[in-house]
């Protein structure tokens, strides 16, 4: 899979998952890819102050971006 593919797959997987974080209050962008390997996203909105962001972002975002691009070892959230 080409870097550009990796990166329209990733944005897929976001686009799912989205919708769940925009229902309560936040959102999330994606910042880069690297190596092809690491996905870098900054949750925003009511997603920063969350006390259950970080297992949003394992359990969630994670998840649904390994179904898109099983390539991917791990997401990064950058504050």
């Amino acid at each position: 899979m080409s870097s550009e593919e990796l990166k329209l797959n990733v944005e897929k997987a976001l686009d799912e998952i989205r919708p769940f974080l925009q229902s309560d209050g936040g959102d999330i962008n994606l910042l880069s890819i690297d190596d092809d390997k690491y996905v870098k996203v900054q949750l925003v909105g009511a997603c920063t102050s969350c006390s259950v962001n970080q297992m949003t972002l394992k359990s969630g975002v994670e998840m649904t971006i390994k179904k898109y691009a099983p390539q991917i070892e791990g997401v990064i959230n950058v504050e």
